[in-house]
């Protein structure tokens, strides 16, 4: 998913649209979670962008997108670019001590 959110609406707060955007975005990786695992992986790795545009999106994991979302807010954007890619890959194991 690549896409430009507008964090402003008619009619709502702010606070609410950014609440809907990252509804989307849960909505999306849910989505890419239940498709089938290619032969020779475990799961899916998902890549996360998130800027003011596309240019200055910086990388970041799934766990911080949400906060990055309002950091971008605070700072006095009108919009915000997510992109989000699903990659296969392998589980890792930690060890245990």
């Amino acid at each position: 998913m690549k896409k430009t959110f507008s964090l402003q609406a008619a009619g709502k707060e702010d606070a609410r649209v950014r609440d809907k955007i990252r509804h989307e975005i849960n909505k999306y990786v849910r989505r890419e979670r239940k498709k089938a695992v290619p032969e020779g992986f475990d799961l899916w790795n998902l890549n996360c962008k998130v800027g003011a545009s596309a240019e200055s999106a910086e990388a970041l994991p799934l766990k911080e997108v949400g906060d990055a979302i309002d950091r971008v807010a605070a700072d006095g954007a009108t919009a915000v670019f997510v992109e989000i890619v699903a990659v296969a890959g392998h589980r890792t194991f930690k060890r245990a001590l």
